[in-house]
């Protein structure tokens, strides 16, 4: 059981490993940051846009180094502009001019943000009744980017979803670029707050609308797919990322010359979907055509970090020299463009070090986590919390395959502190909490295991992902952890939401995989101690069994011992083996004939108590 504890958890990382080294020099997570105002600029947007000051991306915005002082400077022009003067239409331009010139003369934003206030607050006083005022939705799209840039995300949302419901989009193109802007910029907010499910509606509202204004087949609308793309590949939503790459690709193939950046681009992202959908051939080909295209280019160190991911899908297909050849040929050009100590070579080394576990030369992998971690603890400028937490994450997870669980769990403790004062990284940090609950279980201390996977959890739901496949493996992982605490009732309870979320939130090709089969079989250990629900047990593990036998083969040990359980259970039951075993749905059907009633009545028959 304990060996299973550590599966779904380890297989979940291994994704965010692959999306870790889809970025440059595969230093920092795919999550990356996002490119909202990259994509209004690439949009041409008229002056509403916000991105005409100089306000940073509400992706990377941070608290500012003003945020919590104790000086406090009166605003000057509460005693120079009158609130009754607000209805001056002159006023609203005036007072959106100082908010940007506060800000580039480094003043800090707060002053600024009392500037962009009341020139939205002039702006809808001189608006014309029943006439929207893009004045006022582009200074409403400025307070909220100050309010992010203050790291205040919860009072941008309301802002910005005002700023939406200002313009109309039967108006004309600027009108529907305008809501396009704000649906962007609320996304991005959302997603700061770790609210994927929410962030993924605003980008896909945008995308429609930016389709109505400019045509489906526009270079700009291609941005915006591939954005929306990105941000399913986050949710694990690897069908819907695939189909908007495609149409990305299609879209770049019209207006773009061949082996564009353009192109490169999209590529690489349509490796990491084919990557973690598991097709690792079509995962190189794109790979190795992106690589072409950034040669042509001459961009040397985006060559590199495709090496990096190149080598990812060599190891993948158990290809090692190869592997090994693509990370050395990375190593080559970061040491020599970047330094020896940046962490895009510490990366790298972690990719060796991972790879040299699964050839067996176990001090080789060791040394290299080294000399990774020495580059962590002496960071060069510039390297983000997020690069370094993430590195710490993975060479956690191979001193784990070492066997060192509490030197794994230190790095994870330290991976979390480096996180915990970043706005957007709650989903990572219950990802962290997650893989720690199974360190503390595979160690045996089960309490702690169980409080670790009930924050992860707690934090998933909060931030919406309870929707995603990851929430339905920690639901597994927690009640494991109960299980081992002789808290029955809450096993059970755990496991079969889990099992609903798996079935909710992955297609069919995924539900076959071996994290599936192992929450089955929980649920069906749990039932097979009780007479009530031994059928139910027993139809559970007819199903692991024909999943095993079309998946694994029946030479896999499993299958046997799993075999001799079905017998024993068969013999306890008075009947014989089903050999054709009930359909997925049939299992975990909720409209099946068990009623929610009767199933809540199973579940008290345990006669165990927390």
């Amino acid at each position: 059981m304990k060996e299973n504890a550590g599966l779904s958890i380890r297989q979940n990382a291994s994704r965010g490993s692959a999306a870790a080294h889809h970025g440059a020099g595969g230093a920092a997570p795919y999550s990356s940051p996002t490119r909202t105002n990259q994509i209004r600029a690439e949009n041409q947007l008229p002056c509403y846009s916000p991105t005409s000051f100089p306000f940073p991306s509400t992706s990377r915005a941070k608290p500012s180094p003003d945020r919590g002082s104790a000086k406090k400077k009166s605003p000057p022009e509460k005693s120079l502009i009158n609130e009754s003067s607000l209805d001056n239409p002159d006023l609203g331009p005036f007072l959106l001019k100082l908010a940007r010139d506060t800000i580039a003369s480094g003043e800090g934003p707060s002053k600024a943000l009392d500037y962009a206030l009341r020139a939205s607050k002039s702006f809808e006083k001189c608006a014309v009744e029943g006439e929207p005022s893009l004045d006022l939705a582009m200074s409403l799209h400025v307070v909220a980017a100050i309010y992010c840039s203050l790291g205040k995300f919860e009072e941008a949302v309301p802002v910005l979803e005002r700023a939406i419901r200002v313009p109309e989009v039967s108006r004309g193109a600027d009108h529907a670029l305008a809501v396009f802007s704000g649906y962007m910029q609320l996304g991005d907010t959302h997603s700061m707050l770790g609210q994927l499910d929410r962030s993924i509606e605003c980008y896909k509202e945008g995308l429609k609308i930016q389709m109505e204004a400019l045509g489906d087949n526009d270079p700009r609308v291609a941005e915006t797919c591939r954005y929306l793309a990105e941000a399913h590949v986050q949710a694990m939503q690897f069908d819907e990322a695939e189909n908007l790459c495609k149409k990305t690709l299609e879209i770049h193939r019209l207006h773009s010359p061949p082996a564009s950046l353009e192109e490169a681009a999209d590529r690489r992202l349509m490796a990491l979907i084919c990557e973690a959908k598991g097709d690792y051939e079509s995962a190189l080909e794109h790979l190795v055509l992106a690589s072409m295209a950034m040669i042509a280019n001459g961009q040397e160190n985006e060559v590199a970090a495709i090496d990096v991911s190149i080598g990812n899908i060599y190891s993948s297909l158990t290809r090692f020299d190869e592997a090994v050849f693509s990370y050395q040929k990375a190593l080559t050009v970061f040491k020599s463009s970047k330094g020896d100590n940046h962490p895009s070579v510490a990366s790298v080394f972690v990719r060796l070090a991972d790879l040299y576990y699964k050839t067996g030369k176990l001090r080789e992998s060791r040394s290299y986590c080294e000399n990774a971690l020495r580059i962590y603890a002496k960071p060069v400028p510039g390297t983000t919390a997020e690069e370094i937490a993430s590195g710490m994450t993975e060479i956690s997870a191979i001193y784990e395959l070492f066997n060192e669980p509490e030197e794994a769990l230190k790095l994870l403790q330290k991976a979390m502190k480096l996180l915990e004062d970043k706005p957007g990284q709650q989903s990572t940090i219950a990802g962290i909490e997650a893989r720690m609950g199974v360190m503390l279980y595979m160690v045996g201390r089960y309490e702690e295991s169980r409080s670790s996977f009930e924050s992860a959890v707690s934090k998933l739901r909060a931030s919406g992902e309870r929707k995603s496949a990851f929430f339905g493996v920690v639901l597994n992982q927690m009640g494991l952890a109960c299980v081992q605490l002789f808290k029955i009732d809450e096993a059970a309870e755990l496991f079969e939401e889990a099992r609903k979320y798996w079935n909710r939130s992955v297609d069919h090709a995924i539900r076959i995989h071996l994290v599936y089969i192992a929450i089955l079989q929980q649920l069906m250990m749990l039932w097979e101690g009780n007479i009530i629900l031994i059928e139910d047990a027993i139809e559970i593990l007819e199903y692991v069994l024909k999943l095993r036998e079309e998946k694994l083969g029946t030479a896999n040990p499993d299958f046997d011992d799993e075999k001799k359980r079905l017998a024993e259970l068969l013999k306890e039951a008075g009947r014989s083996r089903n050999k054709k075993a009930k359909s997925l749905e049939n299992l975990i059907d909720p409209n099946s004939k068990r009623t929610k009633k009767e199933t809540s009545k199973k579940w008290s028959a345990f006669g165990f108590r927390s």
